[in-house]
């Protein structure tokens, strides 16, 4: 670490998706009040696809430096990921050279962070990783994250045991920073989602969010109709799915379902926790395979049944049933036992709320131009 106070440094922090965003946002906040530190944000990837354009929430809250498109709308499969990255690199080579970062911050395992990182690396440019070291199968999740961690220079990782798994990846120690995931800055401060908004939501008593594994289409939309059978007795919301390869599936069984349901494109996050918090409140589930259920949910004490293996591996709280796969009557019997778990005793292992703090702090006290910091060596 720089013992001498810092120059003012230049962050350019990436998102490519409303997943990743809601993350970011305290981290933004934090590096906007950093007295060394000036913030820079790119909205890239799914942020810019049509219908949802949840672009306009990054805008919303932060000037926009840059943005790049990468997925083609309608455009799905694996082999169109590898197209996106392959824009997503180019498009993000050129804006790091005109933006001219010294620090470039990704989160997690989606391809707009491969490619953001990717580019920095090659270029470079320190990069600092959010959520390194955690374990989710996903599409292809596992081996994006873990090769984004071998892409970076700094490692601020959500728990103790992604920290030591980085460390055993050959990252060196002392630029392993245990932070907590800033997923739980701030729920404190949520309030529960009042009764106007909770009735427009249908009153729920399960809330559904399933995405795609990279199945066939025709196997994601039966597991999804499975899954909305198990369901069938609930008062169920249902959020779309995110946009890897299946997502045209899942989309087709919720059209076709015939089931009565609410169906949401796209809820904010402030909204979004709002809702989870009112979901632990009224005795309601959190239903699917979204990293949520492990880690905002954990945090508030809301119940999951988690469906499949998108997230095999990740730390398991206390708050979370597993379902290996989408058979109707396993689902319909973790629903009960969800709802029989003492919620006062759930308990989470992602950090005190002050993640974000740790993390503006980490950009600061680094040089992310010192050459032996930037040398990326195994230590092993």
């Amino acid at each position: 670490m720089s013992s001498a106070a810092p120059a003012t440094r230049r962050v350019v922090i990436v998102t490519g998706s409303r997943a990743d965003f809601g993350l970011l946002v305290p981290v933004i906040h934090a590096i906007e009040q950093h007295p060394a530190l000036d913030r820079l944000v790119i909205a890239a990837g799914s942020h810019l696809i049509a219908p949802a354009l949840t672009f306009r929430d990054v805008k919303a809250l932060f000037p926009v430096a840059d943005s790049i498109p990468m997925q083609v709308a309608g455009a799905t499969g694996r082999f169109a990921d590898v197209a996106a990255v392959g824009k997503g690199i180019s498009r993000f080579a050129r804006s790091f050279e005109s933006l001219a970062p010294d620090w470039v911050v990704v989160l997690g395992d989606r391809i707009e962070a491969f490619a953001a990182a990717a580019a920095a690396s090659i270029a470079g440019i320190a990069l600092a990783h959010i959520h390194g070291g955690d374990r989710a199968e996903g599409v292809a999740d596992e081996a994006m994250r873990h090769s984004i961690s071998k892409l970076a220079h700094l490692h601020l990782a959500a728990t103790e045991s992604s920290a030591q798994r980085l460390i055993r990846m050959g990252e060196k120690p002392q630029h392993v920073l245990t932070v907590g995931s800033p997923a739980i800055d701030g729920l404190e401060a949520i309030e529960p989602l009042d009764d106007a908004h909770w009735l427009q939501l249908g009153n729920p008593t399960a809330v559904l969010i399933f995405h795609p594994i990279g199945r066939s289409n025709d196997a994601e939309a039966a597991a999804m109709r499975s899954i909305l059978q198990s369901l069938a007795d609930e008062r169920l919301l249902v959020l779309h799915p995110n946009h890897d390869p299946g997502r045209d599936g899942i989309m087709h069984a919720i059209r076709e379902d015939t089931h009565p349901a609410t169906f949401a494109e796209h809820i904010s996050r402030p909204h979004f926790l709002a809702m989870l918090k009112r979901l632990a409140a009224s005795g309601a589930l959190l239903v699917g395979n979204s990293s949520a259920g492990l880690i905002e949910a954990a945090a508030l004490r809301c119940p999951v049944v988690n469906i499949g293996h998108r997230q095999a591996g990740r730390e398991r709280p206390a708050n979370v049933i597993d379902v290996p796969d989408e058979h109707a009557p396993t689902i319909r019997a973790a629903l009960a036992r969800a709802r029989a778990l003492p919620r006062a005793d759930l308990s989470h292992p992602f950090g005190d709320g002050h993640a974000a703090e740790r993390i503006a702090a980490a950009l600061a006290d680094f040089d992310p131009k010192a050459p032996a910091f930037l040398r990326k060596h195994n230590t092993y």
